[in-house]
């Protein structure tokens, strides 16, 4: 069964599905271009909810073939409905983590979409990532972690390299009113509301882990992209979206996300936290380049320039701490690992 080969991936094997995860991520933005007339939540909506229902066929069979291999802890506790849907899913409503993964996934899959509708998909995945910046600022504040003196330079050069990429394009639009400032400045600050829950649900799940509490990630996407539909449901009505709109909605429901997100989460169980973030980034370089080939959204110089400083802090970070690794902990893992 193919998903009992995944509990059996080598490190190799981890790398390229995890490449193959960035490139199906990818395609939001592409994608997004293609649609005709949904409507800004109208898109966030079907997106969730395709993710939603997909995860609700793909986590029984995943769990079973988990089960199947002893990966999964069995211990009954609670109610029947809750024993079920632990059973099924995953999902532990006792776990006050699992509940605020939830929620952070719910805003990620919100912030994104909409920042999409806003702004320029180059804007909006070079916000996206300093995810793992932000996260480890989060960590030092809550968690107490050290940040080595390595990742406090990257993250003034992030910051260095964002406050340049959209100060140019500020300064620009003072000479060409035609360009929408107020799209821009509002699609990046819903952008960054995307790793700003990202850090928050990374430390939540690290600090859960550490003190013996096991949460595993997949069951938290699909409450989060459960959450994300219900919210923006009301806001959608009514639908505008064409028989194409929601086709390509209910694509990247799948494969951009329930599919992708799964997999990762398989990645994570082999690969260390500074590897995933690492080979994650490829997604701003594969975003940027499909919606530059496949929807003709140029990038201007100042996005380039800034992004690439961006990129280069996080990518130079990760490479010299690449020593430490040994003692880094992996993002997920399961109840119990194989010996």
């Amino acid at each position: 069964m193919p998903f009992q080969a995944l509990n059996r991936l080598t490190h190799t094997q981890a790398v390229f599905l995890m490449l193959a995860v960035t490139l199906m991520w990818s395609i939001a933005g592409v994608v997004s271009r293609q649609l005709e007339s949904a409507a800004r939540f109208e898109v966030t909506f079907w997106r969730s909810a395709f993710t939603a229902l997909s995860l609700l066929v793909i986590l029984p069979i995943w769990r079973q073939a988990d089960r199947s291999q002893g990966l999964l802890d069995e211990t009954r506790s609670g109610s029947a409905l809750r024993g079920w849907l632990k059973r099924h899913w995953g999902l532990i409503p006792e776990s006050a983590a699992f509940w605020i993964s939830g929620v952070c996934w719910s805003v990620m899959f919100t912030a994104f979409m909409l920042a999409l509708t806003f702004t320029s998909v180059a804007n909006v995945l070079i916000i996206m990532s300093i995810g793992p910046l932000l996260t480890a600022l989060v960590a030092r504040i809550f968690i107490g972690q050290r940040l080595a003196v390595r990742t406090w330079l990257a993250i003034l050069a992030a910051g260095a390299g964002i406050a340049y990429m959209y100060g140019s394009q500020f300064v620009q639009a003072l000479t060409h009113p035609e360009i929408d400032t107020g799209g821009l400045l509002l699609g990046s600050l819903t952008a960054l509301c995307v790793p700003i829950a990202g850090a928050i649900n990374w430390t939540v799940v690290q600090r859960g882990q550490t003190h013996g509490e096991k949460i595993d990630l997949v069951p938290s996407v699909l409450l989060g992209a459960v959450i994300s539909s219900l919210l923006t449901l009301p806001l959608a009505l009514p639908f505008a979206a064409t028989a194409s709109d929601v086709a390509w909605l209910a694509m990247l429901g799948l494969v951009q996300l329930a599919i992708p997100c799964a997999l990762s989460v398989v990645c994570a169980r082999v690969l260390k936290a500074p590897e995933v973030s690492l080979l994650a980034l490829l997604e701003v370089i594969f975003g940027i380049l499909l919606a530059w080939v496949w929807a003709n959204e140029v990038p201007g110089d100042e996005v380039l320039r800034g992004g690439s400083l961006v990129i280069g802090a996080l990518v130079i970070n990760e490479l010299l701490g690449w020593r430490s690794r040994a003692g880094t902990p992996r993002i997920q893992t399961v109840d119990q690992q194989p010996q």
